[in-house]
């Protein structure tokens, strides 16, 4: 029986018509960004009149987005090699900051908004100045692709995470690698720090999370509650939980200060690829392989602690094997063993979950900005979508609805063959996706290929010279 501090599905929303790759709050936890495989950029307008707003201006896939932390602009990566700045209006300003050779992985602002750091399948973390527009600096000790680059609360340090199955902690100062944490059992594929700064979350390709001391360079906490690959990790505000994606269609909530899986969340058809928390807690989101962004309440941070917890030890029920829980460094539990946990399934919890989609309205990037080192954020107002060009606001309306809704009587398709159409055009982004992939890979061995042969003349010279 669903509890009122369990967390609940406020409601989907489809408007991507690919996989949802990032998932992003503004500050006042009003609007979300979404990043998709589809190309756009989507802001959700969450209050009264739900409203979608899609940019659009990368070439390929978007793989990453965050906010700022005022909420000004938009920053999102991309596998078009491009960083872009967004301006988050009805304009559709951005900018394209250029830099990488491959593919851009994550993006990611640092706390007081001033900086950008990004990861790329290049092997290299960049440094971007988000008030120029330009490149700082670059940072290369990776060996294989960088999955994720985060700044710490304070600006001073950078976590990432590559394919060469290693962690690395940097200072932003001298521009050094200061610490390094392997992983021989996987990579991880998202890092973040926790609010204060003082540890690391990994989520890992073999299907554990990890939580790391930057301070004693210790792995503290070790679980495997997933049954796939982890692909995001979030921490509540606190500090006290972190919610975790995974390949295997779950969302899962772990109790950090218990050290136990408390929460499992289903709801996605399929992969779920990113996650995160609202800046105050009280809302998180998670996008999926299903082309559906889940909007949900956190209820379970809305009572004293203690509560919450006298609350689970008294309604937990046991889990379906395989074991949902493994914590290091304590006593490993056995694969047979029950575990306790509260499932929370939105098919059963949720009445309606069929709510209709909010009208979609299209804005093309336009011409660059320039936001000049010393203007403040309140010099940066601009109309928000929330607000946007009350003038035009019917007419806004009547395009986004024949856009969305009317579809058919426009073209004179069929609903039948239109799905189908949908359903190709989806195949064809998945395999667009796949070429990119294995063009990357052939691109590494011809590189590993070539140093080899480079090491074998270099031996064979060397061994004429003995001779």
């Amino acid at each position: 029986m669903a509890s009122p501090l369990d967390p609940v599905l406020i409601r989907p929303f489809r408007g991507h018509r690919a996989a949802v790759t990032g998932v992003a709050f503004n500050a006042d936890g009003a609007g979300l960004a979404t990043s998709s495989l589809d190309r756009f950029l989507m802001v959700w307008k969450l209050k009264t009149q739900c409203r979608a707003y899609k940019f659009v201006g990368h070439a390929d896939a978007v793989t990453s987005v965050q906010f700022s932390p005022d909420g000004q602009l938009l920053a999102t990566a991309s596998q078009d090699r491009t960083v872009r700045l967004w301006i988050p209006c009805i304009h559709g300003e951005s900018s394209v900051l250029k830099g990488h050779t491959a593919s851009v992985r994550s993006v990611s602002f640092s706390h007081d908004g001033h900086l950008l750091v990004s990861a790329s399948n290049d092997k290299s973390i960049k440094i971007w100045s988000a008030h120029r527009q330009r490149l700082l600096f670059s940072l290369f000790q990776h060996t294989h692709w960088v999955h994720c680059a985060k700044f710490s609360p304070d600006g001073r340090l950078i976590a990432s995470c590559s394919e060469d199955k290693s962690i690395k902690i940097w200072d932003t100062r001298n521009k050094t690698c200061v610490d390094s944490f392997l992983d021989y059992g996987g990579f991880a594929n998202f890092v973040d720090f926790n609010p204060s700064g003082t540890c690391i979350a990994s989520a890992g390709s073999n299907h554990t999370v990890k939580l790391w001391d930057i301070r004693m360079n210790k792995l503290l906490q070790h679980y495997k509650v997933h049954r796939a690959g982890v692909n995001c990790v979030s921490f509540h505000p606190s500090g006290n939980y972190l919610i975790t994606a995974s390949t295997d269609g779950t969302l899962k909530i772990l109790d950090l200060l218990e050290g136990r899986l408390i929460y499992t969340l289903h709801g996605h058809k399929g992969p779920v690829l990113s996650v995160a928390f609202s800046k105050g807690g009280e809302k998180f989101a998670s996008g999926g392989a299903d082309a559906q962004v889940l909007l949900w309440k956190t209820n379970f941070d809305s009572c004293d602690y203690k509560e919450l917890l006298k609350h689970h030890i008294r309604r937990t029920h046991i889990d379906e094997p395989p074991h949902l829980l493994d914590i290091y460094p304590r006593s490993p539990h056995l694969h047979d063993e029950k575990l306790l946990s509260v499932e929370v399934n939105p098919s059963f919890d949720v009445t309606n979950t069929q709510t209709l989609d909010p009208p979609v309205i299209e804005i093309s990037s336009s011409s660059p900005f320039s936001v000049p080192d010393d203007v403040s954020s309140e010099d940066l107002q601009y109309p928000p979508a929330s607000v946007l060009a009350t003038s035009s606001k019917r007419e806004s309306e009547d395009e986004s609805e024949s856009a969305v809704h009317n579809v058919d009587k426009q073209t004179g398709v069929s609903p039948s063959l239109g799905n189908a159409l949908e359903h190709i055009v989806e195949q064809l982004d998945v395999l667009t996706l796949t070429i990119s992939i294995l063009e990357q890979r052939l691109t590494l061995t011809e590189d590993k290929l070539k140093e080899c042969l480079e090491n074998q003349q270099k031996m064979l010279l060397e061994g004429r010279q003995e001779e």
